[in-house]
């Protein structure tokens, strides 16, 4: 989309430091793993596992080394983070259309962003591995019946019944070969001519361009398309310019499963490190992120940029701790901090944690999750979360970071191209409690959809350009 300044060189010892002592990609045994499903059967658990570890790398160590020099430059103000998809990827999204329909909408997030901040932004997706998600409770009881909760498809089944919701190790094997289609089409499409800057108006969907946003986003195109034109008549060959026609989305997703993990941990001779080669990113989520836990054990040791859910029962010591223990070398691109402390908080709670992380030496990534810190059930019984209140945490977040003078890094969103009914407001065809259920199609948590997701990266924009300008 756009080309991002050099950032920060990552030398060996910063980048590539070594894992803790006593540190290997089964050393999470020997703690605590919380978030498990209960397999019936261990020995099918090892055969599959055994089998990932002789599948190909999902993704490679250069990329995601790649991924960490441009999070370097966010950490140091250059650019911002935009990571956003799904709540729970469903397998049966893994086609041309679902990735196709999930990549539009973070490209138009991304060049209003850009268009309005004038930073690059930096694109991880929250796709290709997103299939698994933690629970409150470990069973779900229907009509007198009690069943284990869904976990994602990369666990069990959504349908309410023994055999859908008893957790089969077969599926961390579809998750993998799903991840890796998903994978295929978004390289093909990043790199084929999708993400091409000329392709902006083909970004926006017919049931969005009615919309306030939608028209907007339009008038955005036309001066790109206009300033695209400009730089051709002034001798500019914009068709030799790759950083014009491609882009680089990075994958994430919650390394929920430690098993899955450390089936897909590789080690890179030429690199002498370890790397988690599921996804570009990997997340601790708020409720796996015991410092002495299974999760935090086996991230700590691989070289990829790791994020770490900050809920609103973090505290500053807690949160130091865990820098200390993920990033105890200070390295650039290395560390995100994903807040999600809810609306009417943040603005209290972040604060102490911006000090805390900032005077111990660390540089991370700090973003915004204005979604998971939002939820509730509404009065027709839908799990939702108001547009309204994910806007008010976003500025919180921004007001926090102007108090304390450190950088808003990014945005963490629960979206998806679809147009659906999961989150109430919108400016377009406002959704009320009445409506939720018109089309719920979530798998686990309400997100937002196109056009509430482009209201916001307006709103969000406008914030980050008065940020900048302060």
């Amino acid at each position: 989309m756009t080309l991002l300044p050099t950032p920060p060189v990552l030398t060996p010892q910063d980048s590539l430091a070594p894992p803790p002592h006593g540190w290997t990609p089964t050393s999470w045994h020997d703690h605590p793993a919380a978030q498990q499903p209960d397999y019936p059967d261990p020995r099918a658990l090892r055969r599959v596992t055994e089998t990932l570890a002789l599948q190909p790398p999902l993704v490679l160590p250069g990329e995601i080394l790649d991924l960490r020099r441009e999070l370097a430059g966010v950490a140091a103000g250059d650019g911002f983070l935009l990571q956003a998809g799904d709540c729970a990827e469903r397998f049966a999204s893994c086609t041309e259309d679902g990735v196709r329909g999930k990549l539009r909408v973070i490209l138009q997030l991304a060049i209003v962003l850009t268009f309005g901040s004038g930073l690059p932004v930096v694109k991880v997706g929250r796709i290709a591995g997103q299939f698994g998600k933690p629970r409150s409770s470990p069973t779900e009881t229907v009509d007198g019946v009690e069943l284990p909760a869904f976990r994602g498809d990369i666990v069990n089944g959504p349908e309410f019944d023994p055999a859908s919701r008893r957790p089969d190790a077969d599926r961390l094997l579809r998750a993998y070969h799903h991840s890796s289609a998903a994978l295929n089409v978004l390289r093909a499409l990043t790199l084929g001519g999708f993400a091409d800057l000329g392709q902006v108006h083909a970004w926006n969907q017919e049931s969005v361009r009615r919309s306030a946003a939608g028209r907007r986003y339009e008038k955005a195109a036309d001066d790109i398309s206009w300033a695209l034109r400009f730089m051709s008549a002034c001798g500019v060959d914009t068709g030799a310019q790759p950083v014009l026609h491609q882009t680089r989305l990075y994958t994430s997703h919650e390394a929920l499963l430690p098993a899955y993990e450390q089936a897909l941990t590789r080690y890179d001779e030429h690199r002498r490190a370890w790397f988690g080669t599921s996804a570009h990113l990997l997340w601790i989520g708020d409720r796996t992120r015991q410092l002495d836990g299974a999760h935090v054990e086996l991230l700590s040791g691989v070289a990829n940029p790791l994020g770490v859910k900050v809920g609103p029962s973090t505290t500053p010591e807690d949160l130091r701790a865990l820098c200390e223990r993920l990033d105890p070398h200070r390295s650039p691109g290395r560390l995100v901090l994903i807040t999600r402390l809810g609306a009417g908080r943040s603005g209290d709670l972040l604060p102490p944690l911006l000090r805390a992380v900032r005077e111990a030496g660390h540089l991370p990534v700090w973003a915004c999750d204005p979604m998971h810190g939002n939820t509730f059930v509404s009065p027709a019984g839908y799990k939702t979360r108001r547009l309204t209140d994910i806007t008010t945490e976003i500025g919180e977040f921004f007001g926090a970071h102007a108090q304390e003078g450190t950088h808003p890094g990014g945005l963490h969103l629960e979206l998806t191209g679809d147009d659906v009914t999961e989150c109430l407001g919108g400016e377009l065809d406002e959704i009320v409690d009445a409506r939720l259920g018109t089309r719920y199609e979530t798998a686990c948590d309400p997100r937002l959809n196109a056009a509430q997701s482009l209201e916001l990266a307006f709103r969000s924009a406008e914030i980050l350009r008065a940020h900048l300008s302060a």
